[in-house]
Order: C-alpha cells, then structure tokens, then sequence
C-alpha cells in the first residue's frame, strides 16, 4: 500500500459554520505519511479567521493563508485556489470545498493510492447526505448520473470532467499548463474546464471506493438547487468539441426514446411501447442497480425509473443554462 506526500487544500469564503464542521474530519485522516491540511481563506468577512485559529489552537495540523487582496477581473474561485496551489508543500494535490468532509478517515489514503508512473489525474465521487424528501432524491440522482458518466468516460479513456468536491492532480501539471490563465474570465471550471482541458486516457484514473467518497450538505430548496445547477451548466458549453457531442448525443438519445415510446404508443401500437419501455427498465435497473451499489446510494434504486422520467425535464429545464452569460460569483 503506497503513500505519497500530499496537500489537502479547501479554499472558502464566509465559511465560518462549514470550516467548524468539517475540517476536523480533515485533520483526523488515517494516514501517517507526511502531508499538509491547506485552508485558503478568501478575504472573508465573517468568524472564518477566528474558527480557524481556534481549530489550530486546539488539533494543531493546519496550514492557513488568509487572503486580503481581491484578484481584479478573475471571478469564481480561481484566483484563491491558484494561491493555495502554488503555497502547497508537496506535489500531489487533493481538493475538496469547504462544505464537503470526507467519507471516511481513509479518504485521503484512498484518493493517493493509484498515483503511479503517468498517473497525473485522480477523479473521485462527491456525494451528498441522505435526507428525507423528493428534493434530496432528486439532487442524489442528478449527482450519482453525472458521475456515472465522467467516470464511465474516464474509465473508457476519454476523461473529460471531475468536480472540486473530490478530486486531485499533480501540482507540476497545473503549473505547466499555467494554471487557470485561459480560464480567468469565467466564473467557474476550476474543477471541470480544468480537468478537460488537461485529462487525457493515459493520465487519469478514478477511485470509486465507498471509504474515498466526499459528503456534502445539498440544498433545502428547489430554488437554491436550481441556481446551483444552472451554475454548473453554463460551462459546459466550453467544453472540447468532441465531448460536447459525446454528452448532446447521449442527451438528445434520452430524450428520443421517451418520444418515440410515446409516438409508437399511439400511432403504432400501446402494448408494443409499454413493452419497448418495459425492456429498458429492466436493462437499467440491472446496470445502474450494480453502480448504485458501488457509489453508496442503493437506496435510489427504486427510484431510477421515476428518476430517468424527471432526467428528461431536468434537460429541458436546465438547456437555457448553455446560452445565458454566467453571473461572476463562486459562493
């Protein structure tokens, strides 16, 4: 079991509450081999730089760069994230966000364990606590499909997206490709535009493991989900060409099936396209049931055909997002 040196880094802004929360299960990590717990604290204005004293004071562990200068016309969390990589100690990167706390004391062992030769890229599943509620099946569905395609895309050796909840690379990579410098002017892509611009098939891997997994708090409200899903959205439309049309093919395929089950329902015959939809819920469920499992949220397994229904409005909902100009904020 190999064990390289590694900084964590969480970059946060006005995340008093969330830095009391989950940071301890940052510094209580089971692994002995030298690493550094980076907090970056983004000219915050709330009890951020007192909560982390007192972290300090009381587990020792913590290395802190509060931030006082605003970086001028670099929106999003690049800039702040760009500082605490070039004030990390060591070569191999782990990032999460500060509303997120690892699984397990084992996630950063985990998430280090595939570094080998050419191995540059590590993505990993960030998911988020179970609730009662439609709203928390819903996002839990949304976050378990997304991953199953970067991940199946990562695995079939066209990466093409990891999310900052979990995810790590090499700090020589991010400096020889300079870093976010192409990226500057948007708000987002710190975690996925990075990733496809500089993941290849021979440089990226993934860790699916449960103890490896990420837990974030979801959003209480539809309206908050939605701002944030239509966040995520608008920078899909700079991804490269080829997984632009891998990822609208696989949509507009999705969207098809249920209108031509539809159409052949009713110009055809019903008992055919309740048959057709029969036979691809079975198919489904014995596909997505073993991946379920494997990313921790069996329990939506009852839910998948409902869940494949809503993807469909989740699409239509969620397309202006390609085409509206982002809003400059990251928190």
């Amino acid at each position: 079991m190999q064990q390289h040196p590694v900084s964590v880094i969480v970059c946060g802004k006005d995340e008093a509450r969330n830095f009391a929360r989950n940071i301890p299960g940052l510094l209580f990590q089971e692994y002995p081999t030298s690493h550094q717990i980076l907090i970056v604290n983004d000219n915050s204005v709330d009890d951020s730089q007192y909560v982390l004293q007192e972290l300090n004071a009381r587990y020792g562990g913590l290395t802190v760069l509060n931030l006082r200068q605003k970086a001028q016309h670099i929106p999003g969390k690049k800039y702040p994230l760009s500082m605490g990589i070039r004030e990390a100690a060591h070569e191999i990167l782990l990032l999460t966000d500060a509303d997120c706390v690892p699984a397990t004391e084992f996630w950063l062992q985990k998430m280090q364990e595939p570094y080998e030769d050419g191995v540059e890229i590590v993505l990993g599943y960030g998911a988020y606590h179970k609730h009662p509620g439609f709203l928390n099946k819903v996002i839990r569905y949304e976050t378990f499909h997304s991953a199953l395609q970067y991940l199946s895309y990562a695995l079939a050796g066209h990466p093409y997206m990891g999310v900052g909840r979990n995810l790590s690379y090499k700090k020589n990579l991010f400096l020889k490709n300079k870093g976010f410098s192409d990226l500057n002017h948007l708000p987002g892509g710190d975690d996925d535009l990075f990733i496809n611009k500089v993941a290849t098939g021979k440089n990226t891997t993934i860790v699916i493991d449960a103890e490896a997994h990420t837990l974030s708090s979801p959003k209480k409200t539809w309206k908050e989900w939605r701002f944030q899903k239509n966040r995520h959205f608008s920078t899909s439309k700079y991804y490269k060409p080829k997984h632009q049309i891998l990822l609208g093919l696989y949509s507009l395929s999705h969207f098809l099936f249920y209108f031509l089950v539809i159409a052949c329902s009713i110009w055809y015959d019903w008992r055919v396209g309740l048959g057709i939809l029969a036979g691809k819920s079975v198919i489904q469920q014995l596909i997505f049931g073993r991946s379920l499992k494997k990313l921790n949220e069996a329990d939506l397994q009852k839910w998948v055909l409902l869940m494949d229904l809503w993807t469909v409005c989740y699409y239509l909902l969620f397309a202006p997002a390609l085409v509206r100009k982002e809003k400059k904020t990251w928190n």
